[in-house]
C-alpha cells in the first residue's frame, strides 16, 4: 500500500511517494483546475493587443501614424478633388490645377487630415454633412481613411453620423459638385478616390 504526504505551503499539492508508479486522482483535477484559472488570462491579453476594424487590425496601423504623403485624389468620376482658396470644395478635370495638390498627413491610427497645399485649408465635413475647407484643423477635419476593395480610397468623417448611426463620406456628383454626407454610402462609386502621387517639380 502506498503512503502520500502532501507538503505545505506549495501551490500545488506536491506528492512524495514510495514504490508507487502513478499520482492519486486528486493530482488530474488539480492540475485541470489550474489551467483553468491562467486560460482567461491569456485569452484577454490577446483579445486586447489588437481592436479589429473591418478587414484590417487597428495595431497593423501604428507606423503610419505621423506619416505625410503628397497626393491628387482621383474620383470614380473622373475629377481631381480640389480645395479652392476660399475653402470651397469640387472636382476638376485640369491636372495642373495648384489646388487639387494636396497633403495627406495620418494624425491617428486610420484617421487622417487632408491638406490643399495652395489654399492651406483642410478638407472637411460638417455635422450636417456640407463638405468644406476648414483655415484651421479641428474634429470636422479628422477623416478615416479606408482601401476598399476595388483599390480605391473612402474618406469618411470620424467625428460625425447620420441620425441613424450611418458614416459620412466625401463624394463628388457626375458633374464635379460635391455630395452632401448624409447621402453617401461607402459602396457608392462617387465616395471613392484614387490617391496619385504627385511628381516633385
Amino acid at each position: 500500500m502506498c503512503r502520500w504526504t502532501v507538503t505545505q505551503g506549495a501551490p500545488v499539492a506536491w506528492f512524495s511517494s514510495f514504490p508507487c508508479r502513478r499520482p492519486p486522482s486528486l493530482f488530474l483535477p488539480l492540475t485541470s483546475l489550474l489551467l483553468l484559472l491562467l486560460l482567461p488570462r491569456a485569452t484577454n491579453v490577446s483579445l486586447s493587443s489588437a481592436t479589429v476594424v473591418g478587414r484590417h487590425v487597428r495595431s497593423s496601423y501604428k507606423h503610419l501614424q505621423g506619416d505625410v504623403r503628397r497626393r491628387k485624389l482621383f474620383s470614380y468620376q473622373k475629377f481631381f478633388l480640389r480645395i479652392g482658396k476660399d475653402g470651397n470644395v469640387n472636382g476638376t478635370k485640369r491636372e495642373d490645377d495648384p489646388y487639387s495638390i494636396l497633403e495627406i498627413k495620418s494624425v491617428d491610427v486610420g484617421v487622417v487630415a487632408i491638406r490643399g497645399l495652395s489654399s492651406n485649408h483642410y478638407l472637411a465635413i460638417k455635422e450636417s454633412g456640407d463638405l468644406y475647407g476648414a483655415r484651421e484643423f479641428g474634429p470636422d477635419c479628422r477623416l478615416i481613411e479606408r482601401i476598399e476593395e476595388n483599390r480605391y480610397n473612402t474618406y469618411a468623417s470620424a467625428e460625425w453620423r447620420t441620425k441613424k448611426n450611418k458614416c459620412m463620406f466625401v463624394g463628388l456628383n457626375p458633374r464635379g459638385k460635391p455630395l452632401k454626407g448624409k447621402k453617401t454610402r461607402r459602396k457608392n462609386t462617387a465616395t471613392h478616390f484614387l490617391p496619385m502621387v504627385v511628381q516633385p517639380r
